[in-house]
């Protein structure tokens, strides 16, 4: 129901009249013209808090009994007091959240969960429940469980300006039990299913508009058919000062059938373009799929080129009196690395009799219907080329199931020592990356429309995500590649940039933001924000089991802990959440094994909710602290103890407690060159003042705990 339609069902319980009147005068103006995208702003939405400490004074509902599969009671209570039963146990005192005639009731603090309103003003911590190291000094990527509205007003005081492309995969809407509103499953035959829809993005967008760094940055939202209009003119009306695109992405090619209809085979990203932001060229032309079995043909054909001779009777084994250029290379089985060159076979004498050394696979210069060719240079030449990183191993051959041999004409390589083409870094293989900056070729503008088999979501999205996690499930992964290729174009050029997810599902985001920084040695990081949610049709179980949100057995499947944090981890480390190595490999663009992992860092954050007394008095420090951690740039280690000598120095913050014990304090910020940010605990502003003073003045100079409570003290009503 909408707030309106709820307003007046009290209105007339309260005086008929009144109440009959003013419907009439209300359908009346909804019979006017009206301009823009119209719809009902619902009644602020609540979230409910499992495992909040229930204090006086809290906002609660009253579970019904564990067992029970009934829709929950969604009436407010408040906390009034504390007594305890003839056996100890303690129970809260309830009055009812309303303002005439509330009903009181008693009830066991097992069967209340806490609830924060949307226009309730909170004050965040969040509590880290663990980390993956093994990218060295480079930032973290963070994984936040959080209802994302409220995830987002704490990065008000984080990052606000400061991120460089949000993603985002909002629900979609289809009325198949994919997205709640204020609670409860919102379903296909809901009549304000898309205005609830409406208001449910607007307050979230609103907050997001704020941390996007208005000189140059991007947000990226997708969607499909089903709330594609309603989204345009809601981004049209929140982001008037933006240019806006719509992208048609190819994510099906089989598509979805639709009875009598067409068959839907595209999904649509708007892109709004904020300040100077661009789209950025790229090497591949997104309109004309230039895949094969899942492969990727780099548009570079002046650098890596097939070294089997084709395209004459000259290049044929048979044709040629010399076996010079007919011999084979050994590949090593295992590691896919290059081992040796064999001896030239003469011709009239069949290849299979070669024995290749143990552990290796003996290949060929074989064209694709399996004829026999010859190779472009010799065997010592062709092993020298490897060993200088000239020559790699590429596609697989279809008539022998095993890698072609590609290698660099001289013409390159002359290229290269002239500085021409510059050389990036060598790959796992040995062979070089290239680094063509303003040289490159085949540079392609990008298009509105995208078909790249990469893109398809069954292969790369589904499939991929269940190596990753070793068979477990997750409904429609977007692909990897289509959201690697999205954020490409606007980052590609910015490797420290801060890219947010405030819908991130299953990981993809930061998945792609990975992968990014492992193709061109980028420090960027990604800030993943999703809930804990469980599954519709697992919480009906998990209820009959007697089980609710906020126990063990129920929070072990929701998405976060099930399927996030282990998806994120997996990626890092190579290793599925069982332990074993991920099979097959990454493609497009650059292929490496998936269980090599990525020389990254992330860590797992819970949004809590705390008291603003508690972080006025500095009882909140520890929860307080990985927030201060992220807003200096999410490196190094948290500062979570000031010990006592009341300051802490980190690798790229500090924070000062003790005025006190300041000498020491600015002693040690004399070696700390990558310090960028300072906190400074004090309600003394001439104390501030006087640290300023002593600081060099580029420092960012945060006094707590005025910031933090401002911030968060800005009315919540801006949700709307």
């Amino acid at each position: 129901m909408s707030r309106l339609t709820d307003l007046l069902r009290q209105l007339r319980s309260a005086d008929p009249q009144l109440g009959a009147d003013l419907e009439k005068e209300i359908t009346a103006l909804t019979k006017r013209r009206s301009f823009g995208l119209v719809f009902e702003r619902h009644q602020p939405e609540a979230v409910e808090l499992p495992g909040q400490p229930i204090r006086r004074g809290s906002k609660v509902r009253v579970l019904p009994p564990r067992g029970e599969i009934a829709k929950r009671n969604s009436r407010l209570w408040r906390v009034e007091s504390f007594t305890f039963d003839e056996t100890g146990a303690q129970l809260a005192q309830l009055v009812e959240n309303v303002t005439d005639e509330p009903e009181r009731q008693t009830a066991s603090l097992d069967d209340l969960v806490v609830v924060a309103e949307f226009d309730d003003k909170i004050f965040p911590g969040l509590v880290e429940t663990g980390r993956v190291e093994h990218g060295g000094d480079k930032p973290f990527h963070t994984v936040i469980n959080a209802e994302n509205y409220h995830a987002l007003e704490m990065l008000t005081y984080t990052h606000r300006g400061k991120v460089d492309a949000i993603y985002i995969d909002p629900p979609y809407n289809t009325g198949a039990r994919d997205w709640k509103y204020n609670n409860d499953y919102v379903e296909g035959d809901d009549d304000y299913r898309h205005s609830k829809w409406l208001a449910f993005m607007e307050r979230r967008l609103v907050i997001a508009r704020e941390l996007l760094n208005p000189e140059d940055s991007v947000l990226i939202a997708t969607i499909d058919e089903k709330e594609v209009l309603r989204l345009g003119l809601l981004l049209d009306q929140l982001f008037p000062e933006s240019d806006k695109q719509l992208v048609t992405i190819v994510t099906n090619h089989a598509g979805s059938i639709r009875s009598g209809r067409f068959t839907r085979v595209e999904e649509y990203a708007f892109v709004l373009f904020l300040g100077a932001a661009v789209a950025g060229n790229w090497s591949r032309n997104m309109l004309s799929s230039d895949r094969v079995e899942g492969k990727s043909k780099r548009q570079d054909p002046t650098v890596w080129f097939s070294a089997t001779r084709t395209g004459g009777a000259a290049a044929l084994r048979a044709n040629r009196q010399s076996p010079v250029l007919f011999y084979p290379v050994h590949r090593e089985r295992e590691t896919g690395r290059f081992h040796s060159v064999g001896e030239p076979i003469p011709r009239g004498v069949d290849r299979s009799t070669h024995q290749p050394p143990e552990g290796t696979d003996a290949i060929w210069p074989l064209a694709s219907d399996g004829s026999e060719q010859t190779w472009q240079v010799s065997g010592p030449k062709l092993a020298e080329y490897f060993s200088t990183g000239h020559a790699r191993f590429g596609t697989v051959n279809r008539a022998t199931g095993l890698p072609t041999v590609m290698y660099l004409r001289q013409g390159t390589i002359e290229k290269l020592q002239r500085g021409e083409y510059r050389e990036a870094g060598r790959a796992d293989d040995g062979s070089i990356i290239f680094d063509f900056g303003d040289v490159a070729i085949d540079r392609h503008p990008p298009t509105s429309v995208w078909y790249q088999q990469g893109h398809f979501a069954r292969d790369y999205g589904t499939q991929l995500l269940s190596r990753v996690l070793g068979g477990r499930p997750f409904p429609f992964p977007k692909s990897l590649y289509a959201v690697e290729d999205t954020l490409r174009f606007f980052v590609k050029d910015k490797p420290n940039a801060v890219v947010l997810d405030f819908f991130s599902g299953s990981g993809t985001t930061a998945h792609a933001v990975m992968r990014l920084n492992k193709q061109d040695g980028g420090s960027r990081q990604c800030i993943s924000v999703t809930n804990n949610e469980v599954g519709a049709d697992e919480q009906k179980g998990l209820r009959q089991q007697g089980f609710r949100p906020g126990d063990p057995e129920w929070e072990q499947w929701g998405i976060c802990d099930y399927i996030t944090k282990p998806r994120i981890r997996a990626a890092i480390t190579g290793r599925t959440p069982d332990g074993e190595p991920i099979k097959g490999d990454y493609k497009f663009t650059d292929e490496s094994p998936m269980a090599d992992g990525f020389e990254e860092n992330a860590a797992f954050l819970t949004l809590t909710y705390e008291s603003p007394l508690s972080v006025r008095h500095n009882r909140a420090f520890e929860r307080i602290a990985p927030m201060l951690w992220m807003r200096a740039g999410s490196t190094g280690r948290i500062i979570n103890d000031l010990d006592d000598r009341g300051w802490d120095v980190s690798e790229v913050y500090a924070v000062l407690e003790n005025i006190d014990n300041a000498e020491a304090f600015f002693s040690a910020m004399r070696d700390a060159e990558d310090v960028r940010t300072v906190f400074v605990i004090t309600d003394d502003d001439a104390a501030f003042q006087m640290v300023c003073r002593e600081l060099p003045s580029e420092l960012d100079m945060v006094r707590l705990y005025e910031s933090y409570l401002q911030n968060f003290e800005i009315n919540q009503g801006r949700a709307i």
